[in-house]
């Protein structure tokens, strides 16, 4: 009995070892899965959303970094496009957490080097840096989000296919297929060698700093010979590195709009102060 309880308990922590490559693992599936979903936005052109995303983006970092309410608005986007496009929030904000807290600790010193006063608010003085702080901090998020939303509604074969139709170089285009994909082979070679290791060392916690070396050229060398594979797969099954669509596209005067459309608003948002304007007409 002792016996049997003594390997549950190895095996317990064996799979807490390897319980984080395979939450990577996991996260990189259902984002292929949410990209393959048969929604209004997976049916759009793929460069309608590219171009889209890259147009979000550069407006919003060209923001002043004391128009607060301006930039606020720009979230509208990301707010629609997970409601609309039934994408999980919460999931998106705990596969992120990491990238969003450092973009959110970007402007974090901005308050101790501007101290100027640009208004009050119930007798508490706010100061540029501080305004400045979440302006900045809201570009990073947004920045994040956008992105995040891109690769949640295109698989990367349409994402290539859109860098394809902007006539980027084939060779960049297969590097960034083949770099996503390594990485997936890379994971799983990771938790295979990681799974080992802890069940020939039961008891220890991590993977001693001795075994780093070995470990690390042996991930090297399984993971190189399994991506070889993975890339004769593709010559066999006819990779020429031309891409295209497979999927049944919406019209294309639906992507035009999309595109035309949602770009006009991040202009107006940019350079119309439309909630000020908004607050006059409504007497706030």
């Amino acid at each position: 009995m002792y016996f049997g309880l003594r390997l549950c308990k190895e095996k317990e922590e064996s799979e807490v070892g390897v319980g984080k490559i395979r939450e990577a693992i996991y996260g990189i599936h259902h984002m292929d899965e949410t990209a393959s979903r048969d929604q209004w936005i997976q049916r759009l052109h793929p460069l309608a959303k590219l171009l889209v995303t890259f147009a979000y983006i550069f407006i919003t970092v060209s923001f002043d970094r004391y128009n607060l309410p301006g930039l606020a608005g720009m979230g509208i986007y990301l707010l629609a496009l997970f409601i609309l496009g039934k994408i999980p929030f919460f999931q998106a904000v705990r596969q992120l957490k990491v990238i969003l807290a450092v973009s959110a600790a970007v402007g974090i010193a901005n308050p101790f080097l501007d101290h100027s006063a640009v208004g009050s608010i119930g007798g508490f003085v706010v100061t540029g840096g501080m305004i400045s702080m979440i302006t900045l901090m809201l570009k990073g998020i947004y920045s994040v989000l956008a992105s995040y939303l891109l690769i949640a509604s295109t698989s990367i074969e349409e994402i290539c296919y859109a860098l394809q139709c902007l006539k980027i170089p084939r060779t960049f285009i297969t590097v960034i297929l083949l770099i996503y994909r390594y990485m997936i082979v890379l994971l799983k070679e990771a938790e295979r060698i990681t799974l080992a290791y802890e069940m020939r060392a039961p008891g220890q916690k991590g993977i001693h700093w001795k075994a780093w070396g070995s470990l690390a050229g042996q991930l090297l060398l399984r993971s190189i010979d399994r991506a070889q594979v993975v890339y004769e797969s593709m010559m066999l099954r006819g990779y020429d590195g031309t891409f295209r669509l497979i999927r049944k596209e919406a019209s294309a005067v639906s992507s035009i709009l999309y595109g035309a459309g949602l770009t006009l608003l991040f202009v107006l948002y940019r350079y119309v102060p439309v909630f000020e304007i908004a607050g006059r007409i409504f007497g706030f």
